[in-house]
This record gives C-alpha cells, sequence and structure tokens, in this order.
C-alpha cells in the first residue's frame, strides 16, 4: 500500500519521470524543466504517494485554502492504477487545502469516466482560454 504525504519540495526529475510512466505525459511539456519547475514550485499544495522510494502517483493543485481548490495535476503510474491511488490523492489534497473548499479540475479525456465513479459531478460550463 501506498504512503502519501506532503511533498512540497518534489523535485523536477521524479515528477518528469512519474508523468511519463503516467498518461499525463500526453498532455504536458514534460521536455521543458524550468516550466515543471515552475508548475512545482508554484503549487499550493503537492501530494506524493509512493511505494518505497518510487514515486507512484501526485497530485499538484492551486488554492486559496478558504473557497477554490484547482486540482491541476492528478497522475498515477499506468502500473498502479485502479487500485485506488487516484481517488486518495485526490481527498488528502482536499484536506490539505480545507475540506470545505470547491474542487476544480479539468479532465484528461481518458480519465473523464473516473470522476463520476468517485463520486464528482460534473459542472456543465467551464471556459478556458488557452497560453501561448
Amino acid at each position: 500500500m501506498p504512503i502519501y504525504q506532503l511533498e512540497p519540495d518534489l523535485t523536477v526529475p521524479e515528477f518528469q519521470d512519474l508523468l511519463e510512466r503516467s498518461t499525463l505525459a500526453e498532455r504536458r511539456q514534460i521536455d521543458d524543466p524550468v516550466l515543471l519547475e515552475g508548475m512545482l514550485r508554484g503549487a499550493d499544495v503537492i501530494v506524493a504517494a509512493r511505494e518505497g522510494d518510487l514515486l507512484v502517483g501526485v497530485s499538484r493543485a492551486i488554492s486559496d485554502f478558504h473557497y477554490c481548490t484547482y486540482l491541476a495535476d492528478l497522475a498515477v503510474d499506468v502500473a498502479y492504477q485502479r487500485q485506488g491511488i487516484g481517488k486518495q490523492l485526490i481527498q488528502q489534497t482536499h484536506e490539505a487545502a480545507g475540506p470545505k473548499t470547491m474542487l476544480i479540475l479539468l479532465s484528461a479525456p481518458k480519465a473523464a469516466d473516473f470522476y463520476p465513479h468517485i463520486g464528482m459531478a460534473q459542472h456543465p460550463s467551464c471556459w478556458i482560454q488557452m497560453g501561448e
């Protein structure tokens, strides 16, 4: 069973490696260490799931700790998926950010069926403006 812990100092190489072992690498610029460093240091909450020393899952969130928490990344090693790790990472993230906050995320297409399964509701109106 994985150990879950807050890891505000998660390293770029570990984060990059996990993204490659999950499906999230398909939607992240994993070859840009400056970007990955900024993503990690700009996060308010980083929760890691570890099997021994191996990082098998991570969640990265931005929060005001009162009203809303944006779950920016949820990545689980493909070899460890369907074991409840993603659900536990979400719960740990929500607890760390404040369980009264509204947890918000944009689902990866392959993960869209996962979120209703763990009790999350789909919101009918979400608007995004992509960066450069």
